[in-house]
């Protein structure tokens, strides 16, 4: 019961965080939307900011288990896969519930580069620009991680714009210079 609890706050959490924002919720709501107690909730996530870093951490595994298992059932060849990227993402961003990328989001809110919940969301991009690089790497890349944050800032500023206008087609538009840039980085 103990752990199904603590999975029902963070669950209410996230919905929450991510739907209204880090600050804008308060824990009465998330109290309320778990359908548990203050008590209850600090005996699991001793703050706020706990809870927050927890929501972030779940979002990483869930986001990266699915955005990998998709990816590898899409393409087998890592250029395929590193082009791929845009479809998938595209794909997420239609969805209606798409808020943004949670990451970005909570580093809006925590601007300050020392702040836990700032240093969660970078680590999350310095993983995904790792996986890309590795990618970039296997299709023989001159610079992988060069390329890796080329791409990573196509998919970054693709996700900004469509939460700022719905249907804006920015992972169509990113994918079509992701193509350029991989192949003037692979040799000829």
């Amino acid at each position: 019961m103990a752990s199904n609890l603590k999975e029902r706050i963070l669950d209410a959490a996230t919905g929450l965080f991510y739907s209204q924002g880090i600050k804008a919720t308060g824990v009465d709501a998330v109290v309320k939307a778990a359908g548990t107690t203050k008590m209850s909730l600090y005996k699991y996530f001793p703050s706020k900011d706990d809870l927050v870093i927890a929501f972030l951490r779940k979002r990483d595994e869930d986001f990266t288990r699915w955005f990998v298992e998709q990816l590898e059932a899409r393409a087998g060849d890592p250029r395929d896969r590193l082009l791929a990227v845009f479809d998938l993402i595209g794909e997420w961003m239609d969805a209606p519930e798409f808020r943004g990328c949670a990451f970005i989001n909570a580093s809006a809110e925590f601007p300050l580069e020392n702040n836990p919940v700032h240093r969660v969301s970078t680590e999350f991009y310095d993983k995904f620009r790792a996986y890309m690089a590795g990618l970039a790497g296997l299709c023989g890349a001159e610079d992988p991680h060069g390329l890796a944050l080329q791409l990573g800032l196509l998919v970054e500023g693709a996700i900004v714009s469509e939460q700022m206008k719905r249907g804006s087609g920015a992972a169509a538009a990113a994918k079509r210079a992701a193509a350029v840039l991989i192949d003037a980085a692979l040799p000829r």
